[in-house]
């Protein structure tokens, strides 16, 4: 169902405005981003309600193309139309000719994505979590941040696109900290849903995690197996993502350039783009194109890069819908949005059932891997599993190697699988990497 609100007429009349002030000033070509979000964020600190916020954005950049030089202005909140024109104007003759990137004469509107859900029921969620963690743990301290997004996105162009949705994101952020002497223990869970959140499964998965940290014990060093839970997995699908982008592989800059259909890691690894589901969905990219589901890597083979427009045409392809924008002031450039890794069996518990001896990594302190897929980070919250079972949280541990190496050695994949952030992805447990442990 689409809502008509007010910034829908708003950003319509202002993108016609621009543009017609465009073409009057000499650009044979233009395009008008608009967002504008209103979110009510909810904070709990030290076990209480601290405050409640409203708070209201709105962004315009506008992109023209003058004797085939770009230039693009930005504007936030209340626009200058006639000094961002002339914005745009002047940095278009400080670039080169280029090929427009343009979709032309399409229109769509699409229904809103989401539900909204009231400041009240926020502050609800957030007291009875914290309650619940604090009935078997009256000692933690407890803090959450739960808010409720809703951002319109407009993009209308000179040569008769018109798109436009509304997303309403719901989120999250459930923390408990633990003071034992000089320990400190920190459980963190966040979540971020389009329907109605739920923070049951976040506190169950953190009194476990809490249950697991009972004690401290010593860590383990070498080559052994490491799981990875659907909170720390991202780590190793970061850099996946970004081998996968059709402007590295066209600059010969990515380590599967040139590996169309042959196999990159384990043939029980399916990754997919996925635009419609989970907390970031959305039904065009910042260039107008229709997103769209395909696979990347099918059974361990490479299937598809993702691309924009501009890298489409290097690459001698269509563009797959992954136009985006890093910020307003930038231009559109390939960007990955929803990626899920199809799931295996099996719940998180099943696969510390399945290990002799190894370790369990749940967060990490420092950067993930760059392309060439090396990496060494700290172990924030781990835990050591002997003969199948949880045998206490390592601390001053890190693990290092290489993530394609891990990737082809993929021992087992859970059934556990989560949205983490704009990423699908279930508990991995893989050999190849090497951990360095404290006492």
């Amino acid at each position: 169902m689409t809502k008509h609100y007010p910034e829908h007429r708003q950003a319509e009349d202002l993108a016609a405005q621009l543009l017609d002030l465009a073409a009057r000033a000499g650009a044979e070509r233009a395009e008008v981003y608009h967002s504008q979000a209103l979110s009510r964020p909810v904070f709990f600190e030290a076990n209480r309600l601290k405050q409640l916020e409203i708070s209201e954005s709105e962004g315009t950049a506008l992109r023209i193309w003058r004797s085939g030089c770009p230039g693009l202005a930005v504007a936030y909140g209340q626009v200058d139309l006639q000094a961002l024109v002339e914005k745009a104007i002047a940095l278009s003759h400080l670039t080169t000719p280029e090929t427009p990137e343009m979709v032309e004469g399409e229109t769509h509107i699409f229904p809103d994505l989401g539900e909204e859900m009231a400041v009240e029921e926020l502050v609800k969620l957030g007291r009875d979590a914290i309650a619940h963690l604090r009935e078997r743990y009256p000692e933690v301290l407890c803090g959450a941040e739960l808010e409720c997004e809703r951002e319109t996105t407009t993009l209308i162009n000179s040569r008769g696109l018109y798109c436009q949705y509304t997303d309403i994101t719901l989120s999250c952020f459930l923390g408990a900290e633990w003071v034992r002497g000089e320990d400190f223990l920190g459980i963190y869970e966040s979540q971020e849903i389009r329907g109605q959140l739920n923070l049951v499964p976040m506190v169950r998965s953190m009194l476990t995690r809490l249950d697991w940290a009972a004690r401290n014990t010593k860590s383990l060093s070498g080559r052994i197996p490491i799981l990875f839970t659907n909170n720390a997995a991202p780590l190793l699908w970061e850099t996946v993502s970004e081998a996968l982008s059709g402007k590295l592989i066209a600059e010969g800059a990515s380590p599967w350039t040139e590996r169309q259909d042959e196999s990159v890691i384990a043939d029980c690894l399916t990754l997919r783009q996925k635009p419609t589901e989970g907390p970031y969905s959305c039904p065009f990219d910042d260039e107008g194109t229709l997103t769209q589901s395909f696979a990347l890597i099918e059974g361990g083979k490479m299937k598809q890069a993702y691309c924009d427009r501009a890298t489409g045409r290097l690459l001698g392809i269509p563009s797959t819908g992954n136009g985006f924008r890093p910020s307003l002031g930038r231009y559109p450039t390939p960007e990955l949005i929803n990626l899920a890794i199809d799931p295996g069996r099996g719940s998180l518990e099943n696969l510390i059932a399945s290990i002799d001896r190894g370790i369990l990594v749940d967060r990490v302190l420092g950067d993930g891997a760059d392309i060439s897929g090396d990496f060494s980070v700290n172990i924030d919250l781990g835990y050591r599993i002997e003969n199948g079972a949880i045998v206490g949280r390592v601390k001053d541990t890190m693990v290092a190697g290489n993530v394609y190496t891990a990737l082809k050695q993929v021992i087992a994949l859970g059934g556990d699988a989560v949205w983490n952030s704009a990423c699908y992805t279930p508990s991995i447990l893989v050999s190849g990497l090497s951990v360095v442990g404290g006492s």
